[in-house]
């Protein structure tokens, strides 16, 4: 298995790339590691080559990671949250990447004992097999949250549908950039919604030419 760092420094290479295309800086992409799949160990070597977010996607595997790695990382919760599982995980994750729904904002915001930064799940390619708002229905959403202190929504999360098609990526990726413009023009307290986290493995160089700040990075970093 090919090391974490050398595999980082492909990505990072990639990114500049990408970046240089369409005159946006490197330094504004966060590349979160996707460790749900890796050991401990992995992790940390995950660490030492320079990541400083970590991503995970199941309750009780994040609850094992932070038990052995603590806060040093900056943690972000990307996996579908179930509404009685966010007690568990609330004053630990630094991110959410995954709210779509109201009862589960209402149990975020009842749950923490500090502002959250939210990105809001869109299903903008409208597969069934996927979570998330529809576009149409992301921004009275958004507005209701303005009830929900504790809940920032700092960006928009999509996942892109599994395909080499370009133009079908892009499409995708575009919508979320334009729902995004949109909802910044609402000037909302509650949502700057300057971040757009999108972009994995497959299609994070696509992805980044289309706007995205975090890309969600697992198997080309960490390996399988």
């Amino acid at each position: 298995m090919r090391s974490v760092e050398s595999n980082l420094a492909v990505i990072r290479d990639k990114i500049t790339q990408s970046c240089k295309k369409v005159g946006r800086d490197p330094r504004d992409i966060k590349i979160i590691a996707v460790t749900k799949y890796s050991t401990i160990e992995r992790t940390k070597e995950a660490m030492e080559a320079g990541i400083t977010h970590l991503g995970e996607n199941r309750d009780q595997e994040f609850l094992n990671k932070y038990e052995a790695l603590g806060n040093e990382p900056t943690w972000h919760f990307i996996g579908t949250l179930q509404s009685r599982k966010v007690k568990n995980i609330i004053d630990k994750v630094d991110y959410i990447h995954s709210l779509d729904r109201l009862s589960l904002a209402k149990e975020i915001n009842k749950r923490a004992n500090k502002s959250i930064n939210c990105f809001v799940q869109v299903n903008v390619s409208g597969e069934e097999s996927k979570h998330g708002l529809s576009p149409e229905d992301t921004i009275p959403f958004i507005e209701s949250l303005q009830q929900y202190s504790n809940i920032r929504v700092i960006g928009l999360m999509t996942m892109a549908p599994h395909t080499k098609d370009e133009m079908i990526l892009r499409s995708c990726f575009k919508k979320l950039r334009q729902l995004q413009k949109d909802i910044q023009l609402l000037s909302l307290n509650n949502a700057p919604c300057r971040e757009l986290s999108m972009g994995m493995s497959n299609d994070y160089e696509i992805a980044i030419e289309e706007g995205a700040t975090y890309i969600r990075i697992g198997t080309a970093l960490v390996g399988e």
